[in-house]
């Protein structure tokens, strides 16, 4: 089964002002729906949420300028340190993201959570971010 996800994209790389956010997600009888907001959209307690997205996002190179970035609510593995190895792992969920981005050259690349720490949000801001258009949208 598909994955409920956001996916942002930013028609002019780099403005993050000016934005698409799209809603994917399976609704109570399988089919994948799909819902989409501007930034006029995004309500004031969920706007420093999507600040913080941004953020995580800017720390691109200057080379770089997002054009997408796809979240997934995950569970990460925290503090599984070599002592603890004997017990059992603990989880929590997380938002992923995955950024695809553009270059002045036209170059594509995608970059993830194995390539910059802070594309796994951890937070419960991050959750309740995620879980609000997830759990909004697919109940209308």
């Amino acid at each position: 089964m598909m994955k409920a996800q956001l996916q942002f994209q930013f028609p002019e790389p780099g403005n993050w002002g000016k934005f698409i956010l799209t809603a994917v997600f399976p609704d109570k009888n399988g089919f994948i729906q799909s819902r989409r907001f501007t930034q006029d959209d995004i309500p004031g307690a969920q706007a420093e949420t999507f600040h913080e997205v941004v953020t995580r996002v800017a720390v691109l190179s200057d080379e770089w300028k997002a054009l997408q970035v796809r979240a997934q609510l995950d569970q990460v593995i925290v503090n599984l340190l070599p002592e603890e190895a004997e017990v059992s792992p603990e989880s929590k969920d997380a938002v992923v993201l995955t950024v695809e981005a553009v270059n002045a050259r036209g170059g594509r690349r995608l970059f993830t959570s194995q390539d910059y720490s802070e594309f796994t949000m951890m937070d419960e801001a991050a959750v309740a971010f995620f879980n609000y258009f997830i759990t909004n949208t697919s109940n209308q």
